[in-house]
């Protein structure tokens, strides 16, 4: 690997939740395309891949956000790049969807044999191991690596000196009637974790501020 722990560092504290981007500054197809890339390239439970991404470039559309996401009127008008990350619902997630078996079949390609023994691994995971016996649940399981994403996204954006900012501050359910009418999301098969913008920095941050690593680690 050509790239420095050092490097790795000074990237991370170079990182911050950027509030207000400056709106002269584009990033290039190239840069986005590798930023997509490593939310491609996340890992997630069982290789499924809970997740889409959508790229809201459109200015029409960002206005929408605005009245029901309070934390993005800047970010909506300033960002270079505005995603949605949304994530799979029951009817994608459950052990018995078409969804799971088009992943095991066509795009992992199991053999049959293979495919009955994962599914019924997949079914005992579910209804016993993480007692995923709701909609809610499996949702909020889902929801919790399309997370995974999201920080190689910001990660991999500070490494080549792009910020970002990741968005929860928004009403979800409003949010998610929005993106039905007006963007042609099926809501019942997708909800929205988060948003993340990004961009070039406008201002610079004030200096970061953490836990020590004693304060958050124990070694047994």
């Amino acid at each position: 690997m050509n790239i420095t722990k050092e490097n790795i560092i000074n990237a991370f504290n170079n990182r911050h939740a950027c509030k207000e981007f400056d709106s002269t500054k584009k990033i290039t197809d190239e840069d986005f395309n590798f930023i997509l890339k490593t939310a491609q390239l996340s890992p997630s439970s069982f290789g499924f891949e809970p997740w889409h991404f959508v790229v809201v470039q459109d200015k029409e559309l960002r206005e929408l956000l605005k009245p029901v996401a309070w934390g993005a009127p800047l970010k909506l008008d300033t960002a270079s790049h505005y995603v949605l990350g949304l994530t799979m619902k029951s009817p994608m997630t459950k052990w018995n969807s078409e969804y799971i078996t088009h992943m095991m079949k066509d795009v992992k390609q199991f053999p049959e044999d293979v495919m009955e023994t994962y599914t019924k691994f997949y079914r005992e995971f579910q209804e016993r191991d993480f007692n995923l016996d709701t909609d809610r649940h499996l949702f909020d399981w889902a929801s919790k690596q399309t997370y995974i994403p999201l920080a190689n996204m910001m990660t991999s954006s500070a490494l080549i000196g792009i910020d970002s900012c990741p968005i929860e501050g928004f009403h979800q359910e409003k949010t998610e009637k929005v993106l039905k009418e007006k963007f042609g999301i099926d809501t019942e098969k997708y909800g929205l974790s988060y948003m993340v913008a990004f961009g070039y920095r406008k201002n610079e941050p004030r200096e970061k501020s953490r836990r020590t690593l004693e304060n958050i680690v124990t070694w047994k």
